[in-house]
């Protein structure tokens, strides 16, 4: 068994938690508690006695005193409140205040967290700029390549071995080094994100549930034996939900009960647009609202019933912004070229046939150009 996160804490030290209203032993003397530090379950209990507190949002903490356990209860670790943690994103990206505070009270409180949303809504993104905001070594896992169980620590390769003979072993995976790395260095955190969590096998995906509970173990083929996560290692995972997503499967109840979930969704229009404009300086402010405005249509547009992802925005702004469209005269034309590629080319069919989705787009594309044709 490894040995506890606290068991290396000195006072002094500076810890990352969230506390909340103590209900339990010593409540008079310290109105406030918490059961985390830096996201790791400890087994003693965290006290401060400050009435400045705001409960439940993240917070920094000094350790000023450590008491050993009783008996007849758990040992207590003092602090001195030192203020709270200011969640900062990268402001490239865009992310509604709301979510933006449940990831970081759900990250900070130790909770795996699953980011469900349409493709191209940000959750590779978003993954990568939580871990740097709370200053975790990140590390990315495609779930779609994972056939077995086994293929989350450890691939079969074949190789020529010294003497030229082929050979078959395991190869650790990026997760897997991380796993070892982690154990390593107990004091820094690590966030592995899972994506396209639904992209492998249902049964896979089984193998990797003892991982994400209080068992928090994983088997690993190379040495026969359970791999131990240790505490200080974090996991998002990420899915698209939806019968149209081809080979993508359910995560069932006792899947998705591991995680804490957070739905995502396309950006406001406004925002999208102040994201391009930063990223897309040469291109006119009427310009990225063309793009947004259309890309916006598409996606309310019910009956059609089809998600337009931030890299088909992104990509029409690529083409706009290059010398081959931007020095065209005829920017409506511009436009056109661009949604017929950025836009109706993510469909199947062609824009001239109406009965088809690119069709369908396109007419939706159509439409709403002609309300720019008098300001470009």
């Amino acid at each position: 068994m490894s040995e506890p996160r606290e068991a290396l804490l000195q006072p002094g030290d500076v810890v990352e938690t969230v506390f909340w209203r103590n209900d339990g032993q010593r409540r008079e003397q310290f109105p406030f508690r918490a059961t985390h530090i830096n996201g790791v379950r400890i087994t003693k209990i965290l006290l401060c006695a400050d009435p400045t507190i705001q409960a439940g949002n993240p917070s920094r903490a000094k350790v000023t005193r450590i008491t050993r356990p009783k008996s007849d209860a758990r040992g207590v670790i003092e602090v001195e409140y030192l203020g709270p943690i200011d969640f900062e994103l990268d402001p490239d990206i865009y992310v509604d205040k709301s979510i933006g505070r449940r990831l970081q009270i759900l990250l900070e409180a130790g909770f795996s967290i699953l980011l469900d949303g349409p493709q191209g809504s940000g959750k590779t993104v978003l993954s990568r700029a939580i871990a740097d905001a709370l200053g975790m070594t990140y590390v990315y896992f495609n779930c779609a390549s994972v056939f077995e169980a086994t293929d989350f620590i450890a691939t079969l390769q074949v190789r020529a071995s010294e003497t030229g003979v082929a050979e078959t072993v395991f190869l650790p995976t990026n997760f897997c080094k991380a796993l070892k790395e982690a154990i390593r260095h107990r004091k820094h955190r690590y966030l592995i994100f899972l994506d396209e969590f639904n992209r492998c096998r249902p049964m896979a995906r089984n193998g990797l549930m003892p991982a994400l509970d209080s068992t928090r173990k994983v088997f690993d083929p190379s040495t026969n034996e359970l791999l131990d996560i240790p505490e200080n290692v974090q996991f998002v995972a990420a899915i698209n939900n939806g019968p149209q997503f081809a080979g993508a499967s359910a995560v069932d109840p006792a899947q998705m009960d591991r995680f804490a979930t957070i739905k995502l969704t396309y950006p406001p229009p406004e925002e999208e647009e102040k994201i391009l404009r930063k990223r897309f300086p040469s291109l006119s402010e009427v310009m990225v609202h063309a793009v947004v405005h259309v890309a916006d249509a598409v996606r309310g547009d019910e009956a059609l019933g089809l998600d337009l992802s931030m890299r088909a925005t992104q990509e029409a702004c690529v083409l706009l912004s290059h010398p081959y469209f931007a020095d065209d005269l005829r920017p409506m034309a511009a436009l056109r070229e661009a949604f017929e590629t950025s836009y109706c080319g993510r469909f199947a069919g062609t824009v001239d046939d109406e009965s088809t989705e690119a069709g369908m787009v396109w007419q939706i594309v159509d439409m709403k150009l002609r309300n720019f044709s008098k300001k470009l």
